[in-house]
């Protein structure tokens, strides 16, 4: 078809190929024609038996079709496809597109077989009279074989034999259509023709087509669309409606025309629907995670397919049964928690905040490991672009480029539990110093690990001096307390349970052991986390993530998935007693307000320099785990005295800003699910006590020293002498003025603080004390009387 843009090397190029075809189809015709001019020749008979012989290797299998990808309610992620396609059955294509299709590239179909040579004579001579391709001369099964190859072809060299105009290339497709004709009836070639064809403008397959141009289903095209996309087909950049709008009108109204010539509608009808304009109702549909409303839990679930040989020994046998299997991706994504927890990180760290932060969130059901929320404060593209990324901060290395982030103090709840593991009683008190060598420690190579000239506090959410229990160092996420604990259970018992429950770098390297594991120096993803703690609202059972249920193929084949993954790792009481434990830090710890009214655990974690924040915490029902930092590098860019977006923070906690985010996101994600309670734990966890209790704290004021120091330590308290003493008018000097803290309750073992009277010093609004004169200094007296050259003036 020649438009009046058509260059005059385009138009001699089209000639030329039209008297090419001219000598192709006379000598197609002879070779159809030569079975039976010819059956008495042994050669002819030979030539006749090679030619309806079908072919090896035949096949109609690789055609692509798009892959979709669905969350767990069965609606759209994302789609994925090499060429946007969607494979239909006859049924859902609407009758009048087949017999558009028919009039205007094969109206014998039903009537010859794989070779039309009525059809080619009467193509080949109306092509030669108008100097143009006006009708084809291919039947329907010839294009069909046609498109099946170019389809089917994986490398150019493939590609371009397949479109070569020559005489091997069609004797080749005849032989193929002829195999065809045998194994299908005319209706099966007809729908696969029907699926294959290309419509213009990305749209692969009538029913992508019909989407695209109309969103509508094939089944529900009226009969101007139908010509319109019937006309399409042989020239599909020339007649693309949305580029050649006046090109595609006057193609539609030919199939028009050719409709109403056979009879196969009025006349009437076929002038009345070419009066009418195109019209379109465009639907773009785009390959790829990009546009995806779930960037990052589909960029997730597009990583595994890629990655894991479940899917394919090869990453490119994995690529092509990705954007080529026409696949249905059913996962384990809950819309409600997605849209939560996007909400969320949204809110308290915007996409293009003005600090430059990021946060990210993953959330994993116990029992299941199924992932249902994964997100991240960006959009998913170029990291050069404000508010976008293609790291996925939530995941592994392996699922996202993420190099992972250290974990501060979200740690410490595999120290407690390696702790509550071996026996440990919740009123189990141990000394947190206020600062603590890092020593006696030995990986699990049995190897010294530690550091003598190096000391470590209690920076961020912790304190120390004094004693706490289990419960207590706990909720008040004491460091020195977990080191003493760590020493305690042992360096190796604290990695292995950690290892356990499915954690790993982010990088997939195994976790490093040093005295400060405890404190989370590993880089970890948020989705290891919140799976790790899962384990513990599924008492003790940890599940590896998934993120998909199944997976069905264009045939409706169901392939194999990764399967649920779960191991026992830990007795459930003590997983029971790890949630009771973590509970306390929502109620009267460091997260303190935090809850969400119904049965909850977590923690904060806070990295060293407020280079990061953490916190992650579950129900029996769901657990989410929430990073926020600085994706420049958090040690470069800290999160202290920050101000983001108008709104100032000071230094950031784990409780500042994780915290409020997962619990908007939990509130969000749990709205419609009834609460279910934790399991109060054994009671030898509570042989000490319950690690809460106080006890009367008796008042030594005004004792000496001696006698205070015994009754307090009968009293079960760790008392100590601090120096300097102090001014006391109350108490007499030598004796106790201070103590810290008060009399009143206390914990058990807890350090009691004494300072000694050194007496009273001056009362408040004495007047002041005058220096005090020396008295005038005389002569001596005469050394004999009557001598008075040494006394005084009078």
């Amino acid at each position: 078809m020649f438009t009046a843009s058509t260059t005059r090397a385009q138009k001699a190029r089209a000639l030329r190929n039209l008297f090419t075809l001219g000598g192709l189809a006379g000598g197609l015709v002879a070779l159809m024609l030569l079975p039976t001019t010819c059956a008495a020749g042994i050669g002819a008979r030979d030539a006749a038996s090679w030619f309806l012989r079908e072919p090896e290797g035949l096949t109609t299998s690789g055609v692509p079709q798009r892959s979709t990808i669905l969350d767990a309610s069965g609606r759209t992620i994302a789609t994925f496809f090499y060429q946007n396609r969607v494979d239909v059955p006859m049924d859902k294509i609407a009758p009048v597109l087949r017999i558009a299709v028919l009039a205007i590239e094969d109206s014998r179909f039903y009537n010859h077989g794989a070779i039309d040579a009525q059809g080619t004579l009467r193509a080949l001579a109306s092509n030669l009279g108008h100097g143009q391709v006006t009708q084809g001369g291919s039947g329907i099964t010839q294009q069909y074989v046609k498109n099946l190859l170019v389809t089917q072809a994986d490398s150019d060299a493939e590609r371009r034999a397949a479109q070569e105009v020559s005489a091997a290339r069609k004797i080749r497709e005849l032989k193929y259509a002829v195999a065809l004709e045998k194994r299908f009836s005319k209706d099966e070639i007809l729908r696969r023709y029907l699926n294959i064809a290309y419509y213009g403008d990305g749209a692969y397959g009538i029913e992508a087509a019909s989407r695209h141009y109309f969103s509508k289903h094939a089944s529900e095209l009226n009969l101007a669309e139908a010509a319109l996309l019937a006309g399409v087909i042989r020239y599909p950049y020339a007649y693309d409606p949305t580029q050649h709008p006046e090109e595609a009108r006057k193609r539609r109204n030919v199939v028009l025309n050719r409709m109403a010539e056979l009879g196969w509608i009025e006349r009437a009808t076929a002038d009345a629907t070419a009066r009418l304009p195109i019209r379109l109702d465009v639907d773009e549909v785009k390959s790829g995670c990009v546009t995806s409303k779930a960037p990052f839990f589909c960029d997730y679930v597009q990583r595994e397919i890629l990655t894991n040989p479940v899917f394919g020994e090869t990453a490119e046998a994995r690529e092509k049964l990705l954007k080529r299997g026409g696949l249905t991706i059913r996962t384990t994504m809950d819309r409600r928690a997605q849209k939560a927890a996007q909400r969320a990180v949204d809110r308290h760290v915007p996409q293009k905040n003005s600090a430059g932060k990021a946060a990210a969130e993953a959330m994993v059901e116990p029992g299941t490991g199924e992932i249902k929320a994964m997100v991240v404060d960006r959009r998913l593209g170029p990291d050069k672009e404000r508010g976008k990324t293609w790291i996925n901060f939530a995941a592994d290395a392996s699922h996202g480029s993420s190099i992972g982030m250290q974990a501060g103090s979200t740690f410490k709840a595999f120290t407690l539990a390696a702790a509550l593991d071996e026996g440990m009683p919740f009123g189990t008190r141990l000394m947190a110093p206020r600062r603590y060598t890092p020593v006696g420690y030995r990986n699990c190579k049995g190897q010294r690990v530690g550091d003598a000239s190096r000391t470590l506090g209690n920076a961020a959410d912790g304190e120390g001096g004094k004693k706490f229990s289990l419960v207590t160092g706990t909720q008040h996420s004491v460091n020195t307390f977990f080191l003493a604990l760590q020493k305690e259970v042992g360096l190796c018992d604290t990695v292995k349970m950690a290892e356990r429950l499915g954690m790993r770098q982010a990088s997939g390297e195994p976790l490093e052991q040093f005295p400060s594991f405890t404190l989370g120096f590993n880089p970890v993803s948020p989705l290891r986390l919140a799976a790790a703690y899962a384990a513990f609202g599924a008492r003790g059972e940890y599940c590896k993530p998934i993120a998909i249920r199944s997976i069905v193929d264009a045939s409706g084949r169901r392939l194999k998935v990764p399967p649920r993954d779960c191991d026992q790792v830990m007795d459930k009481g003590v997983a029971d007693a790890v949630s009771h434990v973590l509970s306390g830090v929502l109620t009267k710890g460091t997260a303190r307000g935090m809850g969400l009214g119904r049965d909850a655990a977590g923690k904060t974690g806070t990295v060293d320099n407020f280079s990061a924040a953490w916190f992650a915490g579950y129900t029996p029902d769901l657990a989410a785990a929430v990073w926020v930092g600085d994706p420049r590098g958090g040690y470069k860019y800290p999160m202290e005295s920050l101000c983001m977006d108008g709104r100032c923070y000071g230094s950031v906690f784990g409780a500042t800003i994780p915290a409020p985010i997962w619990r908007q996101s939990m509130l969000g994600a749990l709205a419609d699910t009834s609460p279910t309670s934790f399991v109060r734990p054994p009671s030898h966890f509570f042989s000490k006590g319950t690690g809460e209790e106080k006890v009367e704290l008796p008042d030594v004021r005004g004792m000496k020293p001696d006698e205070a120091l015994r009754k307090l330590r009968e009293a079960g308290f760790e008392p100590r002498i601090e120096r300097p003493a102090v001014e006391s008018r109350e108490y007499k000097k030598g004796t106790i003025a201070e103590m810290d803290p008060g009399p009143g309750r206390a914990e058990p073992g807890e350090t009691i603080e004494l300072r000694v009277s050194k007496g009273p010093g001056p009362r408040d609004g004495d007047p002041p004390v005058p220096p005090i004169t020396p008295p005038p200094t005389f002569p001596p007296f005469p050394a004999a009387p009557g001598d008075r050259s040494q006394l005084a003036p009078p």
